[in-house]
């Protein structure tokens, strides 16, 4: 995937020459994102271009100054600072409270438990105070992974303006009272992924497993399934800089990968070699058994293409993308 402030493939960390051509581009890229930023009016497909291209948005401090923007989230008019007093009222709070407890594993390791403390709290309080603000949104387990996200890289104040402007927008299908919508959101998958690999369509289609798999995946914008924290960051730089869909664009391009990031470069080089003959796909069944064994199935091949995800994300999610 092209765009501006991209480098060189294989412009990486090795020799003496290399690395300061990886330095170069990563001064002219902040140099470029800093001109975006301070142009009048701020340079908005510049920013966009530098989040989705390789690197993507480079650092904490960057992300703090263009993940607004890239909401158009206006950092002198934000929502006052949490307080406590909604803890008490809001019917949420008992399974928000649970959900955050159980967040530990996305905080920095080595943090003081003092400071992870006062952020757990806080990150109770940002949620809250987003879901009082809109008694329309209905809270969902996978929120506070993206809470946690905003947390870290914006703090508190900013992350719940950011916060508060996806549960309306990037999210809101997800936080009605029912899963009706979200399951929509679900069903595009499957025509995205027939067009990607026909075998695995056919194989979903007949096993009836549906694609309960990638929920997590959409709903917490991979930040609950993913262990690298850079990974996570570089996701979030790339999808807000999107289509507020591309999170299931992305989900069908992992979905259908067989293949590990060497092969998919030299794909890329080559011309596409003819496709191994696959397995025919299980018989229809309406035993509940059955099913159960195949949903397992298929959540073994998410989990297995999740690890691939992973490592193609080292190399740039454009390889992960496919070029939608």
């Amino acid at each position: 995937m092209s765009g501006s402030g991209g480098r060189r493939r294989g412009a990486g960390p090795g020799t003496a020459t290399q690395r300061e051509e990886s330095l170069s581009w990563r001064k002219q890229k902040s140099l470029q994102i800093h001109r975006a930023l301070t142009s009048d009016p701020v340079d908005i497909d510049v920013l966009r271009g530098a989040a989705e291209s390789d690197g993507g948005l480079l650092s904490q401090e960057i992300r703090r100054k263009v993940w607004p923007k890239l909401l158009s989230v206006n950092v002198f008019h934000l929502p006052p600072k949490p307080g406590r007093g909604v803890r008490c009222r809001h019917p949420d709070y008992n399974q928000v409270q649970m959900d955050v407890r159980r967040s530990l594993k996305r905080f920095p390791a080595g943090m003081r438990d003092a400071e992870r403390s006062v952020l757990l709290e806080q990150l109770t309080d940002m949620i809250l105070s987003v879901l009082q603000s809109h008694p329309e949104l209905h809270y969902y387990q996978g929120f506070h992974d993206i809470a946690v996200t905003l947390l870290l890289t914006v703090g508190l104040r900013l992350g719940t303006g950011m916060l508060s402007t996806l549960a309306t927008h990037h999210l809101r299908d997800f936080m009605d009272p029912t899963m009706d919508r979200t399951k929509h959101i679900l069903h595009y998958l499957m025509p995205l992924i027939q067009s990607e690999s026909s075998e695995l369509h056919s194989f979903l289609v007949r096993s009836e497993v549906g694609c309960i798999f990638a929920l997590s995946w959409l709903i917490t914008w991979y930040s609950h399934v993913l262990t690298n924290y850079q990974h996570i960051l570089r996701l979030y730089d790339f999808f807000l800089a999107s289509h507020p869909l591309m999170p299931v664009y992305c989900a069908a391009q992992i979905s259908s990968s067989s293949q590990r990031p060497d092969s998919i470069l030299q794909r890329e080089a080559e011309s596409d070699p003819p496709a191994e003959p696959s397995p025919p796909p299980p018989p229809r069944s309406q035993n509940p058994l059955v099913k159960l064994a195949v949903w397992g199935l298929s959540a073994s091949i998410g989990a297995a293409a999740l690890a691939v995800a992973q490592s193609a994300l080292e190399l740039g999610p454009e390889l992960l993308m496919g070029l939608f």
